[in-house]
């Protein structure tokens, strides 16, 4: 693998296309890459289950950074590298701070190796319960028996969907304590908002400077095109947003490439890898 430059993709609305895949186009390119020695991974808000569902093909020897920095894992095996966990203070923090969670979101706990996403049966937001009937059919989504329940295991994320207007409060709720990570954004495909809280110090950001250093890599390119993409644009030396991008975004980006549905981020790759093998 050349150490010269790590190149590190989002999924959603970046490599993947806006019907939620990878284009043979992309996964063909992006393993010939591979095959050459150009380093690549993927970061993205999904868990490495979920995210497998659509990368299973990408042959891709660097750990895949999940959960929005929380887990690092294995593409290849979906096995769980490294993980960040909230601890015992701060989930009880959070079920002070959300007696609302039971009616509004989920949590992401680790059971040994499995992780499950843990929601308390009853009455739902609409967003929420919009993301449990599509997922009705997934082993992970597992229902808990009380509020305490929720948090079982070792819990490490949560994940709160509705309305803009109902989610924005959350958001201003828990963004006020530094003992954790707080995004807010659009979803991708959906018109719902949401607040996804994380243990401190997970960040697509940082757990890129830390891939970035352990291999050590001397230059570090990024792709993205939401809101949880921006911390790895600020430390990367060159970041391209795609054209469906957000506008806070593109106005972070080195450039702004074509559309995810386009083959965009596959195509940019190909351009600066074949530029760097020349030099």
């Amino acid at each position: 693998m050349n150490t010269d430059c790590l190149y590190v993709s989002d999924l959603d609305g970046t490599l993947m296309r806006s019907d939620g895949k990878i284009s043979p186009y992309t996964a063909e390119t992006v393993n010939a890459l591979a095959a050459r020695g150009v380093a690549f991974t993927y970061a993205t808000a999904r868990s490495v289950e979920s995210a497998r569902t659509i990368t299973g093909d990408l042959r891709l020897e660097l750990p895949v950074i999940t959960r929005n920095g929380c887990v690092l894992a294995d593409n290849k095996t979906g096995k769980h590298l490294e993980k960040a966990l909230f601890t015992q203070e701060e989930v009880d923090l959070l079920k002070k701070l959300l007696p609302e969670l039971p009616e509004t979101g989920f949590v992401s706990c680790f059971i040994g190796e499995e992780m499950i996403k843990t929601y308390l049966p009853g009455k739902h937001t609409p967003g929420l319960q919009k993301y449990l009937d599509y997922y009705r059919e997934d082993p992970r989504m597992a229902a808990a028996d009380s509020f305490d329940g929720l948090f079982c295991g070792q819990p490490g994320y949560v994940t709160l969907i509705d309305d803009r207007d109902k989610m924005e409060p959350f958001y201003e709720r828990l963004r006020q304590y530094s003992c954790w990570e707080c995004l807010f954004q659009k979803d991708t495909y959906w018109d719902e908002y949401w607040v996804e809280v994380c243990p401190q110090n997970c960040t697509k950001a940082k757990a890129v400077l830390q891939m970035k250093e352990r291999y050590g890599f001397r230059k570090l390119v990024v792709f993205g095109d939401s809101t949880n993409d921006l911390s790895m644009f600020r430390i990367a030396d060159e970041a391209y947003a795609v054209e469906n991008a957000t506008a806070e975004l593109k106005a972070a980006a080195t450039a702004v490439i074509g559309n995810n549905d386009g083959d965009a981020v596959a195509k940019t790759l190909l351009r600066l890898a074949d530029a760097g093998a020349r030099m």
